[in-house]
């Protein structure tokens, strides 16, 4: 009873940390008996008379404008115009400003049409109390290092996701605890009176009391402890990016990073390949270059659409030796719709690291992030060449809102969706044979069933059920949010 307590209390304190963030429930609003009879007239034009805004406190207009299919003073075909609302819609939804879009057009006359977007704006400036684990995920703190609570890094986190009106962001974290860290973040989608161009920068200073320094043949980090910081890291980043249109993206970034170990790390004792260096200390450049194509119905929680991501990463300006790697990333995901609100998706991800003799900080493949089989959550599995596929097929149960007893405009109600899920994974991950471990080089898979909570802002709270190869059966829990 004790140990279910707890987990209550964690849930609940993750959950509350976000509480102020709102879901997706948007809204395509006309009269459709006569909106959809149009959608056989391919001969008649429409005028674009107007469009209208509302809603938007801080939020510029054009910013806005932007992700609209129309543009006032266009002419549309008839046929056409409720398919260009309804993709624009998720559009402005998926800049994550708002917590809730309505697009209603509204006929004057025959032949023009007046388009009126009502927006409500998200929370975006918080000044928090912050809290996080120090392990990779929930469910190796709780089982791998018995949920200590001494593994907790806490501090003050300030983030401003609309700084100025424009989608930017600012981030700046002082943490300690278990580990430190200072970082502070600046993003700006838009820089350009065109709207196609952004950038970012940032700089990073952490440090941490333990070091994972190489992995057994059973697939789990051994751990180094000294009761000292012994890691320290320091990070500069810059990044330009290019949006022309609504759905693909380019992005170019620079990246230095200075990594400093106690010395004991790199010596015989521990893992000469540690850092592929004879010193306790490396600086090296990441040069990197990303191409995403996303065009989803929800940028946080798909149901439907597809998303392409394409990364290239040249680390370090050698050509052997040292710190040096080029590494190519890719992902595929399809999300599909059915009938009775049943829905599947499809998603393959893979990555490769090039030469295959790499040091052990360049080695890492499932077991960090969102890079994992479900099931598995407990290994690290190191890899240069790795691949997942995973199905997944859910059904929305119910939906629901809970009024807020207080006066909040940004937060009316607190709304839930409930999605039971089934899932299969599988996967296959190659490192040279002295860095294998025994779910190396063969081919794993996993299977489960679960529920997704969805709440504010898309907060997911994930409770599954897998079992995998090693039969192996236990409940794992994830908790996913943009904040």
């Amino acid at each position: 009873m004790k140990k279910v307590t707890t987990i209550f209390f964690i849930i609940s304190f993750f959950f509350f940390q976000h509480i102020n963030a709102q879901p997706k429930y948007n809204s395509l609003i006309f009269d459709s008996t006569y909106f959809e009879s149009l959608q056989t007239d391919t001969i008649r034009l429409l005028n674009v008379r107007s469009i209208k805004i509302s809603g938007n406190k801080k939020t510029k207009d054009y910013i806005i404008l932007r992700e609209m299919k129309l543009k006032a003073g266009q002419q549309v075909k008839a046929a056409i115009l409720l398919e260009k609302l309804n993709a624009s819609q998720p559009l402005i939804y998926n800049t994550n400003l708002f917590s809730t879009v309505t697009v209603t057009p509204v006929m004057i006359g025959t032949d023009a049409v007046d388009i009126y977007i009502e927006v409500l704006e998200r929370w975006y400036i918080y000044p928090t109390p912050y809290l996080k684990l120090t392990d990779r995920n929930f469910n190796d703190w709780w089982t791998t290092h018995d949920h200590d609570f001494k593994r907790v890094i806490y501090g003050i986190k300030y983030a401003d996701f609309n700084l100025s009106g424009r989608g930017d962001q600012l981030n700046i974290y002082l943490l300690t605890g278990y580990a430190r860290n200072i970082s502070i973040s600046y993003t700006a989608p838009y820089s350009n009176t065109k709207l196609t161009e952004g950038f970012s920068i940032g700089f990073s200073y952490s440090q941490s009391k333990e070091v994972d320094y190489k992995t057994t043949p059973k697939n789990k980090s051994l751990l180094y402890k000294s009761n000292q910081f012994d890691r320290t890291i320091y990070n500069a980043v810059a990044a330009y990016s290019i949006r022309k249109g609504f759905y693909k993206k380019h992005t170019y970034k620079i990246q230095y990073s200075f990594i400093d170990v106690n010395d004991s790390i790199t010596s015989t004792a521990y893992n000469l390949n540690y850092l592929n260096t004879n010193k306790p200390n490396v600086g090296f450049t990441d040069l990197y270059y990303s191409y995403q194509f996303i065009k989803v119905d929800n940028i946080n929680y798909p149901l439907k659409g597809k998303t392409i991501n394409i990364s290239l990463v040249k680390r370090g300006f050698g050509l052997s030796g040292g710190i040096n790697m080029f590494q190519v990333d890719l992902s595929l995901r399809k999300f599909m719709t059915h009938p009775h609100k049943f829905y599947t998706s499809v998603q393959v991800y893979s990555k490769l690291k090039l030469p295959f003799t790499q040091p052990y900080i360049n080695q890492r493949a499932f077991g960090f992030g969102d890079y994992y089989l479900n099931g598995l959550e407990n290994y690290v599995i190191d890899g240069v060449a790795s691949a997942i596929a995973k199905y997944n097929l859910s059904k929305k149960l119910c939906s629901f809102k809970i009024k807020v007893p207080f006066k909040i405009k940004q937060i009316p109600y607190l709304p839930f969706s409930f999605y039971a899920k089934t899932f299969v994974n599988t996967g296959f991950a190659y490192n040279k044979p002295n860095g294998s471990g025994m779910l190396n080089d063969r081919l794993l898979y996993t299977t489960g069933v679960g529920l997704d909570v969805l709440n504010l802002y898309d907060l997911r709270l994930s409770a599954e059920f897998s079992m995998n190869q090693l039969h192996e059966k236990g409940l794992f829990l994830h908790l996913r949010s943009i904040l």
